[in-house]
């Protein structure tokens, strides 16, 4: 699942990255309007978690435009405005939820899970290669009926992979998206990562769907 967060105090912004992170999110930060609606626009997001005050537009107007825009993706607004008037006007605008700070990071978590389980049928909640099997909103895996048990990092590295399923993906693409980092030639985090994920996904099942292209990348694929 990719979650965007749009918030301008970096504390905050850090610690909702890294705690969705660490729930299986692929996180997305914004730490303005402008640029929050132009990731929200360009990015195929699953929910987006939206602070009022901003600098360079503020929430409620990036959040008209989203849905001015035809954008249906469900908004949880996080903010320090807690009086009704604003709780409803940020519903009236279209949020789908509204989260008062300071706030616990269950409920948060709780909430967002809550949103993409409403989300709209035609915004798929599985991923399918194969006798394999990802659930988005539980976050289940499966191969062949069982039940595969991977960390939280393993199971960004496997939605990346299935997302972009017969898709040659270099080493430099899947450390920014799924370590957030600058890739380093002499960093190997993706390979020892990849080898992990096959130990569980491919090792005890007769076909192989994570295969190395040398010199290029990984790519997963049923033939």
């Amino acid at each position: 699942m990719r979650a965007l967060v749009i918030e301008d105090e970096p504390k905050t912004a850090e610690y909702l990255r890294k705690g969705l992170s660490e729930s299986g999110f692929c996180v997305d930060v914004a730490v303005d309007g402008a640029e929050g609606l132009m990731l929200a626009n360009d990015g195929d997001h699953d929910v987006i978690i939206l602070d009022v005050m901003l600098p360079k537009r503020d929430g409620w107007s990036l959040l008209r435009q989203l849905r001015e825009d035809g954008k249906t993706t469900p908004v949880l607004f996080l903010t320090a405005r807690d009086e009704i008037d604003d709780r409803v006007k940020g519903l009236d605008l279209g949020a789908d939820d509204y989260l008062v700070k300071p706030f616990a990071f269950s409920e948060l978590l709780a909430r967002v899970r809550s949103l993409l389980r409403r989300a709209p049928i035609l915004q798929s909640q599985t991923l399918g290669v194969a006798d394999l099997m990802v659930d988005l909103v539980s976050q289940k895996v499966q191969r062949a009926g069982t039940i595969l048990r991977l960390t939280a990092k393993e199971y960004q590295l496997l939605v990346f992979l299935m997302r972009h399923a017969g898709e040659v993906l270099p080493r430099t693409l899947i450390a920014e998206q799924v370590w957030d980092m600058n890739f380093d030639g002499d960093t190997n985090v993706v390979d020892v990562a990849v080898r992990r994920l096959r130990a569980k996904v491919d090792e005890p099942f007769a076909t192989r769907l994570i295969k190395t292209v040398h010199g290029r990348g990984y790519v997963l694929e049923a033939v």
